[in-house]
């Protein structure tokens, strides 16, 4: 397994402001949970279930362990997690073969950080191989770097990879500005200590002290997410 993770930058970020910025993927940058739902509903329809809509807001979001875990509850299935877990990203890589779509503001977003040097990372519960075929949509070169699921000790909702992330960038997570879409996103990144958007996609997320809550990516600039860290000592 390859890794676009470079060595951990001890060296502080510069200025007490606005230091980094985290960006979750799946439903934050690109519009793939409708496709992450779609490949589950298939590969257990062959199995001869059917995924209630009820719950997609359960598993949106989370790490494939624990999603898959209560779908292999609910319906009683006897196939293992790895084989559940391996048939279903089969599935979704070959459904975004084509390239995946854009969240709206995404694109002028990340052109936006670029021009203004803000470091960048990518923070994904998703696995390596699954970021880096969305990469080719998004742009490597948009982010300092990219963190994987599977290259973590313990992924989201845990705080190790927002910690890691902004270690990794010599950021202090309390400078450090995530935009997420699921409760779990946002938790990981509450956990770690980092200011959060978050941007709804499937599951609501009320405002909260040290959260913003925003309908869209097209509302987010470089001089909004410097004023979140504007009162932070």
């Amino acid at each position: 397994m390859t890794s676009s993770i470079p060595a951990v930058d001890t060296r502080p970020a510069q200025g007490r402001g606005l230091q980094a910025v985290l960006l979750d993927m799946d439903g934050t940058l690109v519009d793939t949970e409708d496709i992450w739902w779609a490949a589950e509903v298939e590969v257990f329809a062959a199995l001869g279930h059917v995924l209630d809509g009820e719950h997609r807001a359960i598993v949106v979001g989370g790490p494939m362990a624990r999603s898959l875990g209560h779908l292999m509850a609910v319906t009683g299935t006897e196939v293992t997690l790895p084989e559940l877990s391996a048939a279903i990203n089969a599935r979704f890589v070959e459904l975004i073969a084509r390239g995946v779509p854009l969240m709206p503001g995404a694109r002028r977003l990340l052109t936006e950080l670029a021009a203004h040097q803000v470091p960048t990372a990518l923070v994904s519960a998703s696995h390596r191989h699954i970021i880096d075929s969305v990469l080719r949509t998004l742009g490597a070169e948009n982010f300092a770097f990219t963190l994987a699921g599977d290259e973590v000790a313990r992924t989201k909702p845990f705080p190790d990879p927002y910690l890691l992330a902004a270690a990794r960038l010599g950021a202090e997570p309390t400078r450090c500005v995530v935009v997420e879409d699921t409760p779990t996103g946002v938790a990981s990144a509450e956990a770690a200590g980092c200011q959060v958007v978050a941007v709804p996609s499937i599951v609501p997320i009320e405002s909260a002290p040290g959260r913003t809550v925003v309908a869209s990516l097209e509302q987010l600039s470089v001089p909004f997410l410097r004023s979140l860290n504007a009162t932070v000592h």
